[in-house]
């Protein structure tokens, strides 16, 4: 009797271990649900927000999301994510990958894994004209806002270690507070800034970007550890958008002439993963 104990008990710890192995496969999660369900801020104007026309979840990081999921052979769901709950999300399973203006930390890497590297943008400062700031340093002991969980304020508080940091749930949250006077400057990525300052029209005149960056930030999408199917998936589609010269056309799509935050010029290649300064 204890023997057919220990086998069937041996026939268990078996069935358990296939079938953690079986779940621990999301690459094939996604294939036999048939959709990518993709995290995104959904408030970062040209990397992901709403349509006003269509109400629809659109943008840069949207796009990436579609290519990937065709490569997979399934469709894109886009789920609305808090900055704060990025990381969470993904681990708890809500989400497949994340799409979020995601830099990617050493600290980060400790929790999550990252596809090769996205974009490549610089964290900045928006100050009001009238209050005489053109450098970091003249932000010491003055308060500053940014959105809650990015990297702006670790990144703003190690430049200026006096610096008074107050956070919001969103960028546009923060834009408020500066336009109300309640801080001397607004932290966050450089396209974000830039299509902050494009929304502000004949106000534009009152409001600067420092010329110095906080940081430089390497964007990336987010995978969950131990994944290694589904980050091959994800990097040989990025790879092969880049190699086919799609990942251009796309970029000039949302950064190119005539768009709301135009770039000069294509500043990176999606072709490796990099680490934030």
């Amino acid at each position: 009797m204890h023997l057919t104990f220990r086998v069937a008990f041996g026939w268990v710890a078996l069935w358990v271990a296939c079938t953690a192995t079986v779940r621990a496969d999301q690459l094939a999660e996604i294939k036999h649900k048939g959709e990518l369900v993709c995290g995104v801020l959904a408030t970062d104007e040209p990397m992901s927000f709403v349509d006003p026309r269509t109400r629809t979840i659109v943008g840069y990081e949207v796009d990436l999301c579609q290519v990937v999921a065709r490569k997979i052979g399934v469709t894109a769901n886009v789920k609305q994510i808090a900055v704060g709950a990025r990381i969470p999300e993904l681990q708890q399973g809500r989400v497949d990958i994340l799409a979020a203006t995601l830099t990617h930390t050493r600290e980060r890497e400790a929790v999550i894994a990252f596809s090769l590297t996205t974009f490549v943008t610089g964290q900045k400062v928006m100050v009001r004209r009238d209050s005489g700031i053109t450098t970091l340093a003249q932000l010491a002991g003055k308060r500053v806002v940014t959105v809650k969980g990015g990297t702006q304020e670790p990144n703003i508080r190690r430049l200026v270690p006096t610096v008074e940091v107050i956070t919001f749930e969103t960028a546009p949250q923060a834009l408020v507070a500066l336009q109300q006077r309640k801080a001397a400057g607004f932290v966050n990525d450089e396209v974000s800034l830039l299509d902050a300052y494009a929304k502000l029209g004949p106000a534009q005149r009152d409001y600067a970007i420092l010329t110095q960056r906080v940081s430089t930030e390497p964007i990336a999408l987010g995978l969950r550890q131990g994944e290694p199917a589904l980050k091959a998936a994800v990097d040989g589609a990025l790879r092969e958008l880049e190699s086919s010269g799609e990942a251009q056309k796309l970029f000039l799509k949302w950064f190119g002439p005539g768009t709301r935050v135009p770039y000069p010029a294509r500043p990176f290649r999606i072709e490796s993963d990099r680490l934030a300064d």
